[in-house]
Order: structure tokens, then sequence, then C-alpha cells
């Protein structure tokens, strides 16, 4: 071996060195994380417990709900970057496995909305009782598919404290249409290409108002071949979702954030039904005209190399400045009540 390509083999080892340093410092995070487990009346929930490191008094609670998908408790790490702001401004985080996940009890893909509300009032029942929390303080967080299990949560339980809800749907046939065809468009796909599509999106859900079964479903030339069985069965239980009635029943402050760029929800959508339905009084509105439905930095939007680089590299760079910006505001006015 010459000289020449051991000094690039050592080169090398010394750059991916220097990277793994880069990485672990980076996803080092300045707060206090603990494994729980949560008792419920249908098993058990495998969550983590996020504290400040430290504490010279009874701190608030922001209560995780998740979105869409077979979520463990840190979301693949993804909100350890929130936690640490969340400690930094004086506040505990708790989230869980979805059921199924991590060792969680049971199968989220079972669940109605209903089902996932009524574990979450579990949750936050059994966070009451934990003697670190300050009970006027505790309030939820929730991005997605949670907007139609956070205000069935406020509906159940009104000593709910606050609510930061980020990019939520209204309802679940319009979300899924709306995101079906903008994803077209920005695929820059033909108009026929996009009628096509909405003709299909359309029959399926002509299929669930039949009750059909998957493999009636899933035996036509219209069906999306990726979906499974469980997944038809979640939706079949799911598809009529719907979150106009229940955003009326918010007693508390409510933070909607909204991305300008978001093709998964039709933000425009949201902010008329929430700002129809919910109480002016609770409601605040962040609209974020150059982020996405994963509140991104600008330049991360269209960029998935870039965006897992930078969760990589840099975590704390990936949400977008005015939203942490609009939790710290918003969680201020909410200590300055209590």
């Amino acid at each position: 071996m010459t000289k020449k390509a051991i000094k690039m083999i050592a080169g090398m080892i010394i750059f991916i060195l220097v990277c793994i340093v880069v990485i672990i410092q980076q996803n080092t995070f300045d707060m206090k994380v603990t494994s729980v487990q949560i008792p419920t009346s249908k098993g058990v929930l495998n969550g983590s417990i996020v504290l400040p490191k430290e504490m010279k008094e009874r701190v608030g609670l922001v209560i995780f709900i998740h979105g869409d998908g077979p979520a463990n408790a840190s979301y693949n790490s993804q909100y350890n970057p929130l936690w640490e702001e969340l400690a930094s401004l004086g506040y505990a985080s708790l989230s869980w496995s979805k059921p199924g996940i991590d060792g969680s009890s049971g199968n989220w893909l079972t669940q109605s909305m209903e089902d996932r509300a009524s574990e979450a009032l579990e949750v936050i029942n059994w966070a009451r009782t934990l003697p670190e929390i300050n009970l006027e303080k505790i309030g939820l967080w929730g991005s997605s598919q949670a907007g139609w299990v956070i205000p069935k949560i406020n509906r159940e339980d009104k000593n709910i404290a606050f609510n930061i809800l980020v990019a939520p749907a209204i309802n679940w046939v319009d979300q899924g249409l709306y995101n079906t065809l903008a994803e077209m468009k920005r695929e820059g796909k033909s108009l026929k290409d996009q009628e096509q599509a909405k003709e299909e999106f359309l029959w399926s859900i002509s299929m669930l108002d039949k009750n059909a079964t998957y493999e009636e479903y899933h035996n036509n030339q219209n069906a999306d071949k990726s979906i499974t069985k469980e997944r038809w069965n979640f939706i079949s239980k799911n598809y009529k979702s719907d979150a106009t009635e229940d955003i009326q029943y918010f007693y508390s402050p409510v933070k909607l954030f909204l991305g300008g760029k978001d093709i998964h929800v039709d933000s425009n959508d949201t902010k008329r039904v929430y700002k129809n339905e919910v109480s002016e009084e609770f409601l605040s509105v962040t609209w974020i005209s150059s982020t996405d439905h994963y509140m991104l930095r600008p330049y991360l939007v269209n960029s998935k190399l870039f965006t897992t680089l930078t969760g990589l590299f840099a975590p704390r760079q990936l949400a977008d400045r005015e939203y942490y910006a609009g939790i710290k505001e918003f969680l201020q006015l909410i200590d300055d009540t209590h």
C-alpha cells in the first residue's frame, strides 16, 4: 500500500470519527429523560417523561399527542429538540409509544379517534399523580391527526390548561383529497392525471361507504396496493372523523400553528374552521408562510436529503424559528395567568 493510499485512508477514518463526535454532541440534549410505564384500562403504555435538569418547584407539563403512524415515545428522537426547548422554558414533557409500539400494550391500528382520546385521558389522570407536576399547568401538544384527538380530550376534561396544535386536520376525507391533489401538483402531474387521482380517491371513499371488506377493495384495479388489511380497517373506523363540532368545546387557550406550504393539511380550511368555532378569547393563530406540515425551516421544506443531514448533525436547526418563538411566547402567557 502506498503512502498516498495510507494517508487517504487515515484521512477518511479521522473524518468519520469527527462526524461521529459531532453527531453525538449535537444529539445530547439538556434535559432529564426517564422511562415510565403508564397503567391504563387497556394495558401498559411505555413512555418517557422529560424534566428540566434543575427544578426549584413544580413545573408545568406538556403532554404529547401523536399524529398518524406507528410512533414511539420520542417519535424516533424527532421530539428531542422540542423537549429540550420546553425544558428550558420550565416545562416537563410526557409522551408514550402508541399501542403495539416499543412494548406498549395493544395495537394502534385498531383504535378509533375516540379510543385515542380515552387513552390520553387515562394518561393525563396518571400524570396528575406525579409530584413534580404543577396540576394547574397541564396542557397538550399535538400535530396532524391529533387534531381529531385533542378536541375530544378537551370536551371531556375541562381542566386542560392549554393546547398547542400543529397543522391539525379538520375533516378526514377533505384532508385526504387535498393531500392527494397537492402532492400531484408538487410533482408537476398533468390536470388529466390529477382528475384520475381524484376519481380513484372518491372511489375508495365509496368503497368505505359501502362497508367493503379489505378483499373487495384490494382486488379492484383502482386499489392502492400498499394499503394493508390492518390499515384498511383503521381507515374504515376513522374516515368519517371531523373535528368541527368537537373544537367548539375548548375551555382554555389554544395556540394554532399553520404552514403556508403544507401539502398534507389544508391550512386555510383549518384556520377558517378554528376561527369560526373556537372562542376568540382562547384562540391564537401563527401562520408561517414559508414552512410546511412539519414546521421545518424554509430551506428544508423540499429537501429530504438536507432534512436528514440536519437531523443528524444539527437537529436543533430543523424547526422554523418562528414556531419555537411562538411556543415560547404562548407558554409565557400561560405562566403569567397561573
